[in-house]
């Protein structure tokens, strides 16, 4: 007796011999890493920029130095 395949192995096999579905995953994880390194960078320039803003209050709010 031969059983038929289900639909979801049947599913599974067209997207493994699909290259677009991996084609699609790869630029997903390309995406997602470049998300990533983004959140990243500005939360670094984040911190630098409140650093500056608070220094430069500070020294305006000193006054103006004689």
């Amino acid at each position: 007796m031969r059983r038929t395949p289900s639909r979801l192995s049947l599913l599974l096999k067209r997207l493994v011999v699909d290259q677009r579905a991996a084609t699609a995953i790869e630029y997903g994880l390309i995406a997602a890493l470049i998300a990533v390194a983004a959140i990243v960078a500005m939360r670094g320039l984040g911190n630098q920029l409140k650093t500056t803003f608070n220094t430069a209050s500070s020294a305006m709010s000193a006054g103006p130095s004689a």
